[in-house]
């Protein structure tokens, strides 16, 4: 039987009300039932998580945020994944902590969490010692964060709009910025910075909190204001990652809205605010051509750079 929280779903700020539990499809594109799109060792997360033997990924379909530019549209918005019950849920989560990764990555799971909360549960009674991780878009109800804080060490939230009119037009709610900032507060709250912090990854983090950005081409103004607020909530020894892998995705045609990739001097303007206001645990990523960690997800290993065992310092994923 659906858990009842799936019922008059609430499980993310849309509060669409959608009985999901019935079969019905929320603000999330998903119904109550769980679906996953990949299940993978991962290396094109920040170091700290992939280290030497990469962050065990399970990619959750559906998205509550359901931006028109997310480079994983084939599963945020476009339908991919399986259904998977409990049994399948773990035996994917299983077979990825035997393969020795440093964590249990769970992507876009807030929409899922009854799911990923029995998840957590059933792997913790079984002696899975690994780290769990929350990445996720930050679009979270801070009410939610202590749910998620019992059974996740390490949260990885973006901050993506401090404009709320840009908000408005990549995802349909003006109410980003306060709710990703109340958010990411509780998240700080609940398990403070990230620790350990090796930018090497030789010492994978095992609890905390590291923040993404990811600066859109010609909304530098939008990027500056956001490290400008992150700076003045929760200080210069917040870590960071101020990411530059933009790339076109189909829905960006479609609006002719970032139709093109990142400029040098977008990216630095951003970076070079982020040295001045006195950031020191910053991932800085190389603005290049790469598009090893551009997934694919209607293929097996949806990542050709996860292939190859990228070296430290890959790109990161765009949720």
């Amino acid at each position: 039987m659906p858990d009842p929280r799936y019922r008059n779903c609430r499980l993310c700020p849309r509060a669409c009300g959608v009985d999901r539990a019935a079969g019905r499809t929320g603000a999330c594109g998903e119904t109550a039932d769980c679906r996953v799109a990949s299940a993978v060792a991962h290396f094109g997360e920040e170091p700290c998580f992939t280290g030497a033997r990469g962050s065990g990924t399970l990619f959750f379909s559906g998205c509550p945020s359901r931006c028109f530019f997310c480079q994983n549209h084939q599963i945020s918005t476009g339908g991919g994944g399986a259904v998977q019950d409990a049994d399948g849920l773990l035996a994917l989560a299983l077979a990825l902590a035997e393969q020795g990764v440093h964590n249990l990555n769970f992507v876009s799971p807030d929409h899922f969490w009854p799911h990923v909360e029995a998840l957590c549960r059933s792997l913790r009674a079984r002696g899975v010692a690994l780290p769990f991780l929350f990445n996720t878009s930050g679009y979270q109800d801070a009410g939610q964060v202590p749910a998620y804080a019992a059974w996740v060490d390490l949260f990885l939230p973006d901050f993506k709009f401090a404009d709320a009119g840009l908000a408005r037009r990549c995802m349909g709610d003006p109410r980003y910025p306060e709710i990703a900032m109340a958010a990411i507060g509780a998240m700080i709250a609940a398990k403070g910075f990230l620790d350990p912090w090796d930018p090497e990854g030789r010492e994978p983090a095992r609890r905390g909190v590291l923040v993404r950005h990811l600066v859109l081409p010609g909304c530098v103004a939008n990027s500056l204001a956001a490290v400008r607020r992150l700076h003045e909530a929760f200080g210069p020894e917040l870590p960071l990652s101020i990411m530059s892998q933009f790339r076109p995705m189909p829905g960006c045609r479609e609006r002719g809205l970032f139709e093109r990739t990142l400029r040098p001097e977008e990216y630095e303007a951003v970076t070079d605010l982020v040295e001045r206001l006195g950031f020191e645990r910053v991932f800085i990523q190389p603005l290049a051509d790469d598009e090893a960690f551009v997934p694919d997800f209607r293929d097996d290993e949806p990542f050709p750079g996860n292939r190859n065992r990228p070296p430290a310092g890959a790109p990161g994923s765009q949720g």
